[in-house]
């Protein structure tokens, strides 16, 4: 499979794409971050994003959730043209995703509980005072946080802590799209894997769309549909993870299959993704 192959398959027909990207150019003064990128996203998949340094990943993330306004391109989410002037639709179409931005982003001088409340009381001022808190207390639990958690501080939390609860308020509207930007960065092993776990299970139990920004090759192998790969300023393929490591673009092999790639295949144990590991490094050996 070549490059192309890998990265066109996901313009096929008959997919579902909640998101769609195209033609995407973010620059800062003369800095050119993206030039014609696109990418699709599919319902129900967990899509990682991956790249090194400086190829914009948040940047994307911000352009889609429409905190970057780029200087070209088409965005789509929802079914929602996100590059159009706002005609009142915006506070709707932001009411069906959910954010946790790297580091959760919490208000500190706000509980926990507090901090779910936010969105609810922007997006549902009509509800009661004792309704929100309900649903508040219910999100904290949700993101696998005991319940007292919702009456403590952010500076009282672990960093998982902050994490989940940051996840919780994420999850306060029900949302149909969930974006994770870096969320094990920071998190032991442990804490990082039980993450994961907690992220594929509200996936498939809420039917959430997941954009996942990480540099976490663990969480790749762990919880991925499909990973997208940003190198010189687009998305130069996206695919399972056999389908990368069977491309020859010189960042995909050294980020998959150096010592952190092959250590991370090894804890998979995933027979399919060995093999085509083991040809690749057959190959150009």
């Amino acid at each position: 499979m070549d490059q192309h192959h890998a990265t066109s398959a996901q313009f096929e027909d008959g997919d579902d794409f909640p998101i769609r990207v195209d033609g995407l150019r973010n620059a800062f003064g003369e800095h050119v971050i993206h030039e014609d990128l696109s990418l699709r996203v599919r319902r129900g998949e967990v899509l990682g994003v991956v790249g090194g340094s400086g190829t914009g990943k948040s940047v994307l993330m911000r352009s889609i959730i429409g905190l970057q306004q780029p200087a070209a391109g088409e965005i789509e989410v929802l079914g929602r043209d996100m590059m159009a002037d706002g005609d009142g639709e915006e506070i709707d179409i932001r009411s069906r995703w959910g954010v946790l931005f790297q580091g959760g982003a919490l208000f500190s001088t706000l509980t926990v509980g507090e901090n779910v409340e936010v969105p609810l009381k922007q997006f549902y001022p009509e509800i009661s005072d004792e309704l929100r808190r309900e649903i508040a207390r219910f999100k904290v639990r949700l993101s696998g946080l005991p319940d007292e958690a919702a009456f403590k501080y952010p500076s009282e939390l672990s960093g998982g802590m902050k994490k989940r609860a940051g996840l919780a308020r994420a999850l306060a509207l029900d949302p149909e799209l969930l974006f994770l930007d870096e969320p094990t960065a920071g998190l032991d092993p442990i804490g990082a894997a039980a993450f994961d776990s907690l992220t594929r299970e509200l996936k498939e139990t809420l039917g959430l769309t997941v954009f996942l920004i990480t540099h976490d090759l663990d969480t790749l192998y762990a919880i991925c549909d499909r990973v997208a790969v940003l190198a010189d300023k687009k998305v130069i393929a996206i695919g399972t993870i056999p389908e990368l490591l069977a491309l020859d673009h010189p960042w995909i092999q050294e980020y998959f299959n150096g010592p952190r790639g092959r250590a991370a295949l090894a804890a998979k144990g995933d027979p399919e993704v060995d093999s085509n590991l083991g040809d690749t490094t057959g190959a150009g050996a």
